[in-house]
């Protein structure tokens, strides 16, 4: 059972304040991550010959072009988390929401009038303003999410990406046809300062600060995660540890086999569609969000369980998150391996094991992401931008590598090599983290002068340590 303070504290009113940060954070992601991708179906629209107006853009430059987001997006994420800290999260969420937004509005222009050069400018400024992104969620999660429902409200902010990926694949091309690919950017961009006006009313950096939540919700989040009374003061990042840390470098290459897979197939998959199972650019929009949406799907019932297991003494803390990553692993290696042997134009086979492929990542929703949170809660966000930083450095790598083995996008054997390269990598890097991975708080976690620790560290350390 739970520690009965805090279910008597608890709320009786299904729906409070920290429900309303969850759902603002969720759409914060899916907006950023929809401009993420928003390029990728739009650039099709832009190049086509048999438009009146078109971007006569080689493959090469195409290629530039979608790239250059990640240029910009990898820079950021260590200071961001650095940023988020000491400034709090709202801030920064803020600025990455409505840099996006504007960049998206002004997009259309900078096309016409500066050529590929200035679209790949104004894509690098997106990315730059997106490392603020994550690294700032994860810090408001931090705040605003009590212990016995982190992997819930985690898991759901975490799919609002997931969605906001398969949202945008779907609509693009019908948008496109409609209106003309100008008005994806102009969709995206509207939405996002819509999102914004409701979320400098109704979002706040934490229960201490916000205007609207009540004394009886305070006092639960704030007991839950030991913050009751003044809000602790920034405390010094200890470098030496995190970087010198076991748990936390092998935390960093589980992160990265994951980014290596679901880069390379959210890169990939609409080629593989084109080239191998010869479907069309609309219907490969709607194939290619099939399995996001199951990741959303998935996330409801994987964050209940992943809360379950360990409130209810039934698994540790350590023992589920190593159960979801390896779900979130070992399941798509499989797959892959089991995807290399459809036949050629077999559609209905194909996106099945594909929406398992990918589906099957919701373990990294429930896993990867949450052990952040897990070993250093009080510089999850510095932990988490290092770990970003990095393991989009991989996915970078990975969709180079892609493209080097894929020499001919026809050929069944070539993509063989991709899928058979991504599912060793998931074996590997997940075999690592169960050898030598931990949901512990780290003692880096704590400041040094601190030699005890108090009733509601005792508390903590009974909820998240393995017994």
């Amino acid at each position: 059972m739970l520690d009965q303070d805090v279910i008597n504290l608890k709320p009786k009113s299904m729906f409070g304040v920290r429900h309303v940060q969850t759902v603002m954070l969720l759409l914060a992601m899916m907006i950023c991550y929809g401009m993420r991708v928003n390029m990728s179906m739009a650039i099709v629209a832009m190049t086509d010959t048999s438009q009146d107006h078109y971007f006569d853009w080689s493959m090469q430059t195409q290629g530039v072009i979608l790239s250059s987001f990640f240029w910009g997006y990898v820079v950021l994420l260590v200071p961001a988390g650095e940023l988020a800290a000491r400034f709090g999260g709202r801030l920064l969420v803020s600025l990455a929401v409505i840099i996006n937004s504007v960049i998206s509005l002004l997009l259309p222009l900078c096309a016409y009038y500066g050529g590929w050069q200035l679209v790949c400018g104004c894509r690098i400024v997106q990315g730059l303003s997106q490392g603020f992104l994550t690294p700032s969620v994860y810090n408001l999660i931090g705040k605003w999410a009590p212990i016995e429902e982190k992997s819930r409200m985690g898991s759901m902010i975490n799919a609002g990406a997931h969605l906001g990926i398969a949202f945008q694949l779907i609509v693009s091309g019908f948008i496109a046809g409609s209106w003309g690919w100008p008005a994806i950017f102009y969709v995206n961009g509207a939405l996002g300062i819509i999102w914004l006006v409701a979320y400098s009313i109704l979002g706040s950096d934490s229960p201490q600060k916000s205007k609207f939540i009540s004394k009886e919700e305070r006092l639960y989040v704030q007991t839950s995660l030991g913050h009751v009374g003044e809000e602790k003061k920034k405390l010094k990042t200890p470098w030496k540890a995190i970087f010198t840390s076991i748990p936390f470098i092998s935390l960093i290459i589980l992160h990265s086999g994951q980014n290596w897979g679901y880069y390379t197939l959210m890169t990939e998959m609409p080629s593989y569609m084109n080239k191998i199972l010869n479907v069309d650019i609309k219907a490969n929009g709607v194939m290619s969000a099939v399995p996001y949406l199951a990741v959303y799907i998935l996330s409801f019932p994987f964050g209940y369980i992943s809360d379950y297991l360990p409130n209810h003494k039934i698994l540790s803390v350590t023992a589920t998150r190593k159960l979801s990553s390896s779900i979130g692993h070992y399941g798509p290696a499989i797959a892959l391996i089991v995807l290399s042997y459809v036949p050629a134009g077999n559609i209905t086979l194909a996106v099945a094991v594909l929406t398992i492929v990918v589906g099957l990542n919701v373990g990294h929703i429930t896993g990867v992401m949450m052990v952040h949170l897990d070993m250093g809660p009080n510089f999850v966000a510095t932990l988490f931008g290092i770990s970003n930083m990095l393991s989009n450095i991989v996915s970078i790598l990975a969709t180079l590598a892609a493209g080097f083995m894929l020499q001919d996008e026809t050929n069944p054997s070539d993509w063989k090599k991709v899928f058979y390269t991504t599912s060793a990598i998931y074996v590997v890097t997940n075999t690592l983290f169960l050898v030598f991975g931990t949901s512990e708080i780290q003692t880096w976690n704590y400041p040094p002068q601190e030699t005890e620790i108090n009733d509601t560290g005792k508390y903590l350390f009974t909820l998240i340590l393995p017994l």
